[in-house]
């Protein structure tokens, strides 16, 4: 017993929902009269909706199980579609299952609305938008690569594929997704948005953990030994730290909110410099001082 509703669909006899559903969307989409322009679209559409809806509805789909194409004279449902052609389809469906049928035909040619049940209300269908398409289908997605700064300090960055510039947050991260609204793809006066996924261009000075920024700073040999004052630029300002006498190698100084801005908290990480202690070259040391170090320093 033939069941052409399914060949439709391009689907089996034993479909699930899900994959009745799915079918239905995808051809749905690619016949829609607004976006496909060719001879039998329209057609093609009608046939795709009305196999929707008898093969989504259960009572209906268990009917046509039990006869099949036995429903329509025995003729494949194109062929029965088509000889229909100046009769409301909807009608003829309606008495054969029962119920209402959407208003899937198109009165001279127009297409005049949309199924109800998990069809065309207004055009759309199945959260799917306008003219089959969901909003999500019209967004572009897209990678950046914007400066070390721009990421911690915020700024702007021309996107030049669009010719338009884009305001970048302070504290930013590696990753996140930039959402540009009504900047992707239009459609049936509807536009999808612009998704940037940010990549961080690397720093050669800092170096980023969360909120955290971490920089190496050198220190001479004498300012380690002695003490002293330093002055450091961080992306902020400069600031003047002060080296205690006995400053280890990779001693950590912390300075306060000189870090990554967090978005959600509004608060400011912490910046660590670590130490870098520069030993100076033995042959250029004063003669006198070298000969007194190399006799007086401790070898443990």
């Amino acid at each position: 017993m033939e069941k052409s509703l399914y060949s439709t669909l391009g689907v089996s006899q034993n479909a699930s929902s899900d994959e009745i559903k799915k079918a239905y969307r995808k051809l749905a989409r690619k016949y829609h009269p607004d976006i496909n322009k060719e001879k039998d679209a329209e057609e093609k559409f009608k046939e795709i909706n009305a196999a929707y809806e008898i093969l989504s509805d259960e009572k209906k789909r268990a009917q046509y199980d039990k006869f099949g194409d036995n429903m329509f004279g025995g003729q494949n449902f194109s062929d029965f579609a088509r000889s229909n052609q100046n009769i409301n389809l909807d009608d003829i469906l309606s008495q054969i299952f029962g119920g209402g049928f959407g208003s899937s035909s198109f009165g001279n040619g127009n297409f005049s609305g949309g199924f109800s049940n998990g069809g065309f209300g207004n055009n759309s269908f199945g959260g799917f938008g306008f003219g089959g398409f969901s909003r999500d289908e019209l967004d572009i997605r897209k990678n950046i690569t914007i400066p070390f700064e721009s990421a911690l300090l915020g700024g702007s960055y021309h996107y030049s594929e669009g010719s338009f510039d884009i305001k970048i947050p302070a504290g930013i991260r590696d990753n996140e997704t930039l959402r540009i609204k009504n900047k992707g793809r239009s459609a049936n006066n509807m536009s999808g948005d612009l998704l940037l996924k940010v990549n961080i261009a690397p720093s050669s000075e800092y170096k980023i953990q969360d909120d955290i920024l971490t920089k190496e700073i050198d220190i001479p040999l004498k300012l380690a030994l002695f003490g002293g004052k330093v002055k450091v630029k961080t992306p902020y300002k400069e600031v003047n730290l002060t080296i205690p006498k006995n400053t280890k190698n990779n001693q950590k100084f912390r300075i306060k909110e000189h870090g990554l801005k967090n978005r959600k908290t509004s608060s400011i990480g912490d910046l660590y410099l670590i130490a870098n202690i520069i030993l100076p070259k033995v042959e250029e040391l004063d003669s006198k001082l070298a000969s007194l170090m190399s006799e007086k320093l401790p070898e443990s």
